[in-house]
């Protein structure tokens, strides 16, 4: 097993489709080969971006292991969560022990909007139910669950809850969890548009989308900021902003397939209810994506 530091780019990986919308395990590969090439630190599989809700958990299990054994042990892969209950969660938390993952990426309940007493009882109760380490998703925006920092008070009673994905978009979040928790809690910024302020104020790393097209330049990103070469990061960062804005709109998955396929590392498929896109959108994005191609820095 790779052990989990939870330092560094962390890509929420696609689930690439074919045409007939089965799972290409082909281009799966291709797209972690170039995740591995450009140095990121660890994968997580199945989450929102990589279209989790249309997934089976069979599937998610074939993309884990089809994952484990592509990567063998040099960076850790992880499998997110998301269930609508707590029996649910805790059978995919054992199972991706049983098949070898090293960590989990764990969401709030889904469809129940839980509240904080129940949110904590359920992300302790996955926590008891294994030995892997875990990292929970804070988003607010998308799942209607604030974890606050006196919930994550009660959550970190479990050594194994150890990190966060810090999607609330409140970026002094970073320094009051810093405040309160110091290296107990790590930190991963979770949104693509504020990542390299997260990465400034000392978050631990990120959990990227755009990455799954553009890895290299995310993790020059990363790297220069820890060398703190700051300019050359903003630098990276001005170009990249377009395409980051990808990230935060309900079509972040067409949006970011697309980008993804136009480097050859996915294909554009995605399953419904989520549909190709069309006319104007189609063609604004595929815009975006080729000016950004054509003008990408010299790293």
């Amino acid at each position: 097993m790779a052990q989990l530091n939870w330092k560094g780019i962390y890509p929420a990986m696609l689930s690439p489709f074919d045409e007939e919308g089965n799972l290409d395990f082909e281009m799966f590969g291709k797209n972690i080969e170039a995740q591995l090439n450009a140095g990121v630190h660890g994968l997580i599989i199945a989450g929102s971006l990589g279209e989790a809700s249309v997934l089976s958990n069979d599937e998610k299990y074939e993309l884990l292991k089809y994952a484990l054994k592509l990567v063998n042990g040099r960076i850790p892969v992880l499998l997110n969560i998301a269930e609508n209950t707590t029996v649910a969660a805790i059978a995919v938390a054992q199972m991706t022990e049983k098949l070898g993952g090293d960590g989990l990426m764990l969401l709030p309940p889904m469809r129940y909007r839980a509240d904080d007493r129940e949110a904590v009882a359920y992300f302790r109760a996955v926590a008891q139910s294994t030995k892997l380490p875990i990292l929970i998703y804070n988003n607010p925006v998308d799942y209607g669950t604030y974890v606050s920092v006196d919930m994550f008070e009660e959550l970190l009673l479990e050594p194994n809850i150890q990190a966060v994905k810090e999607s609330t978009r409140d970026l002094t979040n970073v320094t009051r969890l810093r405040n309160r928790f110091a290296d107990r809690l790590k930190i991963l910024g979770g949104v693509d548009t504020i990542c390299l302020e997260s990465l400034m104020l000392g978050a631990d790393g990120l959990v990227a989308g755009l990455v799954d097209a553009f890895p290299k330049e995310t993790v020059a990103m990363y790297d220069l900021v820890n060398k703190g070469e700051y300019e050359k990061a903003i630098a990276i960062y001005r170009w990249f902003m377009p395409l980051l804005e990808l990230d935060i709109h309900p079509k972040l998955v067409q949006y970011i397939k697309l980008a993804a396929t136009a480097e050859g590392i996915s294909t554009p498929y995605t399953r419904a209810p989520r549909l190709p896109l069309i006319g104007e959108e189609e063609q604004r994005i595929k815009k975006i994506i080729a000016d950004a191609i054509a003008s990408r820095p010299q790293l």
